[in-house]
């Protein structure tokens, strides 16, 4: 019981490592000659502080696009890996 106690107060005192979205920057990259290139999205968080490289299919970054393009502000987990959007735009 007491192991578990512990671990579980680890987590809570570890917490999250969470980041503002402040610019992306959306790139391709030819892989060779006439084959599918690859689309990576740069993830600029807190002015600068940090900063993370999203490798993404051609279908997730057209709907990632649009999801920053409807998005007041965006949060990004830099431990769970996981970007929330808010104040979306249903219009």
């Amino acid at each position: 019981m007491s192991d578990r106690k512990d671990a579980s107060e680890q987590r809570l005192e570890r917490g999250y490592t969470v980041r503002e979205v402040t610019n992306i920057q959306a790139s391709w990259t030819e892989r060779q000659r006439g084959a599918p290139g690859t689309f990576t999205l740069q993830l600029i968080l807190d002015n600068g502080v940090e900063e993370y490289i999203l490798d993404a299919t051609a279908d997730d970054m057209d709907v990632l696009v649009k999801l920053f393009g409807k998005s007041g502000h965006t949060m990004f987990d830099l431990d769970r890996k996981v970007l929330m959007f808010s104040n979306l735009d249903t219009d």
